[in-house]
């Protein structure tokens, strides 16, 4: 765990797992074919009304891309792992660690960019085909589609990698799958079906479908291995890298497969430009940086405010060999926070987890220890429109009426809940002491003779932070020092990376520092962030928040019909998430901060969400000559 993680959507498409998330509704540039029973036939979707789609059906490139970029090179990167490491290459089961960018090996029906919002266009398909009331979707794969291995991408094959997910992948996958799409069938070779479950949200059904990742199945039942095993060996996709080496907990190489089947689709002109990425894995965060300033790796992104303003003054950056650069980005913050389990009875009470947000002092730790270089975050949806603001009315109000007498009342008389802000000039502020002491004492927790907390069993408050990072322990030791001066029994508990994983999937912890990455199109995903559904089964519910007026709520938000309605319901629920106070929010970065070999090269102009490092920058070959005589490389 570092400070930050600045919101690179390439990095994080790449190193997550693709999940049922309602992303787009509605076809762009559609064309009737009569031949189709009237079908509307597309090259892509976009969320809301037919004219949203950025490009065209024969657009040459993406607008981002340097089209003449060169291939070859590596892209070298690490990962901190907090001594986990990694022993697997399988992103989809619960067993096992995954390595970092295990999901790089497979693609799905549609790929989305890094320049438009909700548009999702054809990548393995050649076209998307449904009728004017979404019941069902045809995808029609493109000719050449084929698997790493040289066998051809079929419509069974696609048939095959939603019917395990749905049976046998992540809960997510298991409890999703089946609101969303009722059933699928093979056409033929080149043409599945997908049939919509009726009750779902109409908006995202399409992308429900067309993002799932595609497996070979062949190559799975070769293996002899259930889906549900951890595994070195991965299974076998059609993407444009394949596995090169791995040393369990220590290394992956993942190489271009000089037989990609789509180098040369436009979406794909540009990208893809690396032969081979390399990901180093360190077992701390101080450790990956000497290993950066030896040349161990190329690139890094900085998540420590502490190395950004000290440490960034080596040889090889004087020297001109390394770049250190500040990117802007206007991106949703990631909602960094520390998370309550509220899963434990101690935590049920709002009052008591204000009391526990009062007493962290941002203001003192980004003043003292991040040299004022974060923002603070209040929103679920931070800098963006979505955030809720004012005293809600109109169009919000009509949204939450309902729900009055189910909801706190500040939901409807008070600004949406943020942390008051406290004294910078020192770590305990009296005055949010104060405030905390007696949201305490009203929720039935007391000083003993010890002065320490404790409710009328008897029992103490005690909050354990879980924590695996060293570089975080600077910044909670504080924070349980305030805990500790107004008699809570707090303390860090510094685990390693393995040990983290698995008390965080077992619910085993009191709090944890998690992320809540919510989009600009917010749809199905929600309801395994914050769902009565995903309290017990999605690995993203981390506070285990399990309420009904929320689950309403989301669904106002997943089956919005047009943009206004979706935005005034996203704002609605923020408002409420906020009131509900599940979280401690802690900072975010409007940069990203990147240092790298002189090599490595980017678009003048990049794209608004993210700065594609291992999507589509590249090697120059003359400048990594260069370093190569200079005997870095």
């Amino acid at each position: 765990m570092t400070e930050h993680h600045a919101a690179d959507f390439s990095l994080r498409r790449a190193l997550s797992i693709p999940l049922i998330a309602a992303l787009a509704l509605t076809l762009g540039s559609p064309r009737a074919d009569a031949q189709q029973d009237e079908l509307i036939t597309t090259h892509a979707v976009a969320t809301f009304g037919i004219a949203d789609l950025t490009y065209p059906a024969d657009f040459a490139h993406l607008a981002y891309v340097n089209p003449e970029a060169p291939k070859g090179g590596e892209m070298s990167m690490s990962w901190s792992s907090g001594g986990g490491g990694f022993d697997s290459l399988h992103p989809y089961t619960n067993q096992g660690n995954p390595a970092v960018l295990a999901s790089i090996f497979f693609e799905s029906m549609l790929e989305t960019t890094l320049d438009t919002i909700g548009e999702s266009y054809c990548l393995l398909c050649e076209t998307i085909a449904y009728p004017e009331d979404r019941s069902f979707v045809i995808f029609t794969l493109r000719e050449g589609v084929r698997f790493s291995d040289g066998t051809p991408v079929t419509a069974d094959d696609v048939l095959f990698s939603y019917e395990i997910l749905r049976d046998e992948g992540l809960p997510s996958f298991r409890a999703n799958i089946p609101l969303t799409i009722a059933g699928a069938e093979v056409l033929d070779a080149q043409r599945i079906r997908f049939d919509f479950n009726p009750d779902s949200q109409l908006r995202g059904r399409i992308e429900a479908a067309g993002g799932l990742p595609v497996f070979s199945r062949a190559s799975h039942e070769a293996s002899g291995l259930p889906f549900s095993d951890s595994r070195l060996t991965p299974l076998t996709g059609s993407g444009p890298y394949m596995l090169g080496e791995v040393d369990p907990g220590r290394s992956t190489v993942f190489v271009r497969n000089p037989d990609y089947w789509g180098r040369d689709l436009p979406i794909n002109v540009g990208r893809h430009n690396f032969d081979s990425i390399r990901v180093e894995y360190y077992a701390d965060a101080i450790a990956a940086f000497e290993g950066f300033t030896a040349g161990n790796y190329l690139f890094r992104q900085e998540n420590s405010s502490q190395n950004w303003a000290n440490s960034y003054d080596f040889s090889r950056l004087t020297d001109g060999i390394v770049i250190r650069e500040e990117i802007p980005q206007g991106v949703i913050a990631s909602g960094q926070s520390f998370v309550f389990n509220l899963r434990r009875e101690k935590f049920q009470d709002p009052r008591v987890r204000e009391a526990i947000a009062l007493m962290f002092n941002f203001e003192w730790t980004n003043q003292t220890l991040f040299y004022g270089l974060y923002a603070p975050i209040d929103s679920f949806w931070e800098n963006t429109h979505l955030e809720a603001e004012g005293i809600v009315s109109g169009a919000e109000l009509a949204v939450l009426e309902p729900f009055r007498g189910r909801l706190p009342d500040e939901v409807f008389t008070d600004l949406p809940f943020a942390t008051p802000a406290s004294d910078a000039e020192r770590t305990f502020d009296r005055a949010q002491a104060r405030r905390a002491a007696a949201l305490l004492e009203a929720a039935g927790w007391t000083p003993g003779a010890d002065g320490l907390l404790r409710n009328a069993a008897g029992q103490l408050l005690e909050v354990e932070f879980l924590n695996a990072s060293p570089l975080f322990d600077r910044i909670i030791n504080p924070y349980v020092e305030n805990l500790r001066a107004i008699g809570v029994d707090a303390r860090l508990t510094r685990v390693d990376g393995a040990q983290m994983n698995q008390r965080q999937r077992d619910a085993d912890f009191d709090m944890l520092t998690d992320h809540f990455p919510m989009g600009y199109e917010p749809g199905t995903a929600l309801r395994q962030y914050f769902g009565s559904i995903g309290a017990d089964e999605s690995l993203f519910n981390v506070a285990g928040l399990a309420d009904p007026v929320v689950d309403e709520l989301l669904e106002s938000v997943i089956r919005a019909e047009t943009r206004e309605e979706m935005e005034t319901a996203t704002r609605a629920l923020d408002r409420v998430l906020r009131a509900y106070r599940i979280r401690v929010p802690q900072w975010f970065n409007q940069n990203v901060w990147a240092a790298y070999y002189n090599h490595y090269r980017y678009p003048e102009e990049l794209p608004p969400y993210g700065i594609g490092f291992l999507d589509f920058w590249w090697v120059d070959p003359a400048a990594e000559q260069a370093l190569r005589d200079q005997g870095v490389l």
